[in-house]
This record gives C-alpha cells, structure tokens and sequence, in this order.
C-alpha cells in the first residue's frame, strides 16, 4: 500500500482500486502456481501407481506362461494333465486377484483435487468480501 508522508495527500480512489487489483493479480497467479503444484504432485502419484499395476501385470503373466508350464507338467507325473492344468489355473487367478486389489488400493489414494488451493481459494473470496462491506 502506498505510504503517506506528513502532510501528503490520502491516495484517490482510483489508485486504491489499482492498487487492489494488483494484490487481487498477484493472488490469483500464487494460487494457480500452487494449484499446479499440487496437480503435478497428484499426477506423479498416479502414474507411479499406474506403472506398478503395469509392471505387475507383465510379470504376472510371464511368470504364469513359464512356471504354468512346468508346474502343469509336473503335475502330470501324478494326475492327469488337464486337471493339473486347471489346479495351476485357479493358483494363478488368486494371484492375479491379490495384484489387481492392491493396485486398485493404491489407486484409490490418489486424490485429483488440489485441497490446499481450494481451501486457500476460500480463504481469499472471503477476504474479498470483507474489502467490499
């Protein structure tokens, strides 16, 4: 704000509402920083997640073609094969269930909205209201 010296004249309207509407600039582009940030950090969440669920489901299926095929045929020195091959198929589902609840549990905590920008958006309408009252 601008400082008055003794025996200076009070600032005219106008430079009041200029001076208003540079804080009320400045504010706003602090705060579509910070809501970068905060989508930023979010998106970094997300794909961090997304590359965990991925990369589990590359292993997961190269590790059932392989150990599938050993075990099924293991399997069939003491039961027919087809039925060694649908008991290594159900072993598979049940880990394929595990990998999928958990990357769908780490999915869920990623949270798209940037609280501390909306919070701090609040604050400043607030703010903005009192200055007209």
């Amino acid at each position: 704000m601008t400082q008055l010296s003794p025996g200076a004249r009070e600032p005219s309207l106008g430079q009041l509402v200029g001076e208003i509407g540079e804080d009320l600039s400045t504010l706003v582009r602090q705060e579509l920083r910070l809501a970068k940030a905060e989508v930023r950090q979010e998106t970094g969440k997300a794909g961090k997640a997304a590359g965990l669920l991925g990369g589990a489901g590359f292993a997961g299926y190269m590790v059932a073609v392989l150990v599938t095929l050993a075990v099924v045929f293991g399997l069939g020195n003491v039961m027919d094969l087809g039925w060694a091959a649908l008991v290594v198929a159900a072993v598979w589902a049940v880990a394929g269930a595990i990998l999928y609840t958990t990357g769908r549990t780490r999915m869920r905590r990623v949270d798209p909205t940037p609280e501390r920008t909306v919070e701090t958006l609040k604050e400043d309408a607030r703010w903005a209201r009192d200055l007209t009252r």
